[in-house]
């Protein structure tokens, strides 16, 4: 089934449908049809950053620790990540269209009922709601583009994105921040203001993305959602308060780690039987694929952890605002704008990408390490440098490791396969931000243990009276002179214990990224190549060597074969 884009392109089924007569769209059109998806991008990624810099003040007010700060970051990420996989699957059978407005509206309305919070339980809650939304757009955005893009030129593309994330991620905290620090507003409207963005982005989607669709018969497999999303919240509700609630080696851990290997195993055997598996395990007999998917994992840990504390360093060990703290993080957010937006022109012009890959998991690698020797009183111009070299690693790693796994699928694989990719990216970060923010909770108490040390004992009464003796979000104003410094010191070096143990996850996805063989990426977008049927049992397409690639490229017969490897 084949339909015309409203620039006038004849553009084949996105699901994967036959059809013939499909023809390249041009740069125009193209913009046309991304305009009210990187508007979507815009609103979700800015409702998710603009609250960051005013967490400590939200949990504040709600009467929460460092354990409910936490839980506020990892309950979107947990929720996104198991909701990736579902929202790609769905990409497969229904309309992409109608699921990126769907997760759009999802996303807004779990963004109002935030504003409306009255304790960290039900923001926790709400923020559920909003990974849920979010990891629809974040799926949805990589395998709309793919259905219209080919890969040499969705480098081209793939930058307008990472320019648009960029943009959105300096944006919202610097928003949230300005917000926070406005007596008449307050952290609410944090929430609220993403709404008239949103009904704009629905009303540009509508007008501008037109993409035909195929009906086939739908089965979700929603066994296999619910035990993936079982096994992941079990993991990380034992991350989260071992070594606090429990010993890490008690019966709650042996307990937790067994059940949740156990729904693990039983997700396995649900995706080997089902007819429309969450995520089709006969994808990872492609060596990319798997290698991309690990590195993602791995990505995924270093970059969240890495930055989802920065809030907390800025406003609590430096003693800054909101709105100062969002200032602050502009290097790595410009980092990650410049390097997202060159790599992509340059992979377009080029067609080569894992040299950009493995860059930026070195620069990743080294602005972590860098990060990890900070302390409350290094000089800023070094920790914006080293911010900086982070932010240009995230933007060269993240995208490419998507655009390599595109490049092996077919037409009606695509949606699973982007979103496995960016399922365990988040996956990653749910359990990397629970983990660290406990072992960083640790260290805190650790250091202001040894700071009280040498202070005479009217200060532990001070503390006592502060509530930051017993893992509160402490209220540095309120704190004597010598008490503040301690406090100060315990985060600075706290945090920075966090990002030195993100820079030894980033060398394991620097070394899984070295093992990922360059195949020369396509010429044609999926929608053209979706009227050749693709092979039932693909063999690896590295397996065939560049010559094999660059022959599938020229036949659509065996582009299809290269698009299934």
């Amino acid at each position: 089934m084949a339909t015309t884009t409203p620039a006038g392109v004849r553009a084949h089924a996105e699901d994967g449908g036959g059809s013939s007569g499909g023809t390249p769209m041009t740069h125009r059109q193209i913009m046309e049809a991304l305009s009210g998806l990187m508007l979507g991008m815009f609103v979700a990624i800015l409702s998710s950053t603009i609250v960051s810099n005013a967490l400590p003040e939200i949990i504040s007010d709600l009467g929460g620790g460092q354990s409910a700060y936490t839980w506020v970051v990892t309950a979107a990420l947990l929720s996104m990540t198991a909701a990736t996989p579902l929202w790609g699957k769905l990409a497969d059978l229904y309309s992409k269209k109608v699921l990126v407005q769907t997760a759009l509206v999802v996303f807004v309305l779990a963004s109002a009922c935030a504003g409306l919070a009255q304790s960290p339980g039900m923001l926790i809650a709400c923020r559920v709601a909003q990974g849920i939304g979010s990891g629809g757009l974040a799926a949805l955005a990589q395998i709309i583009m793919a259905a219209m893009i080919s890969p040499r030129e969705r480098g081209r593309y793939s930058g307008y994105l990472g320019a648009t994330f960029a943009v959105a991620t300096v944006g919202g905290p610097l928003l949230g921040g300005v917000i926070t620090d406005t007596p008449w507003l307050g952290w609410r409207w944090c929430f609220y203001v993403g709404v008239p963005f949103a009904a704009l982005a629905l009303i540009v989607l509508q007008k501008t993305l037109d993409l035909p669709v195929t009906k086939r018969e739908v089965k979700v497999d929603w066994a296999g959602a619910f035990l993936i999303s079982a096994a992941v919240s079990l993991l990380l509700i034992w991350v989260t308060f071992a070594g606090d609630k429990y010993d890490w080696l008690s019966w709650q851990t042996y307990t937790m780690v067994a059940g949740s290997l156990v729904l693990g195993a039983l997700f396995v055997l649900v995706e080997a039987g089902a007819s429309e598996p969450i995520i089709p395990l006969r994808l990872f007999r492609n060596r990319t694929i798997t290698l991309a998917s690990l590195a993602s994992l791995f990505v995924g840990i270093a970059m969240f952890s890495g930055t989802v504390f920065f809030s907390q360093y800025f406003q609590l060990a430096r003693g800054e605002s909101p709105t100062m703290s969002g200032i602050l993080t502009i290097p790595m957010i410009g980092g990650l704008f410049v390097s997202s937006t060159v790599s992509g022109l340059l992979i377009t012009r080029t067609g080569r990408w894992k040299s950009w890959l493995v860059a930026g998991g070195v620069l990743v690698t080294a602005g972590l390490g860098l990060l990890g020797t900070i302390r409350y009183d290094t000089l800023y111009w070094k920790t914006a440098a080293f911010m900086t070299l982070l932010g240009l690693g995230v933007g060269m790693m993240m995208q490419n490791l998507v655009l390599c796994t595109q490049n092996q699928v077919a037409p009606t694989d695509l949606g699973a396969a982007s979103s496995t990719v960016t399922f365990f990216r988040s996956l990653g970060g749910a359990v990397g931000v629970s983990a660290l923010g406990a072992v960083m909770a640790n260290r805190i108490t650790g250091y202001v243990k040894e700071g009280m040390a040498d202070l005479p004992p009217q200060y532990a009464a001070a503390l006592a009276g502060s509530g930051s003796a017993n893992s509160s979000i402490p209220d540095m104003d309120t704190l004597p002179g010598p008490l503040r410094t301690v406090m100060e010191s315990a985060y600075g070096h706290g945090i920075a214990d966090i990002f030195l143990i993100s820079a030894a996850v980033a060398v394991i996805a620097l070394l899984i990224s070295l093992f990922i063989k360059e195949v020369p990426l396509r010429t044609q977008a999926l929608a053209q190549a979706a009227e050749e049927p693709a092979p039932a049992d693909p063999a690896p397409a590295e397996d065939r060597g560049p010559e094999a690639a660059d022959a599938a490229a020229k036949t659509s017969g065996a582009d299809s074969k290269q698009a299934s490897g």
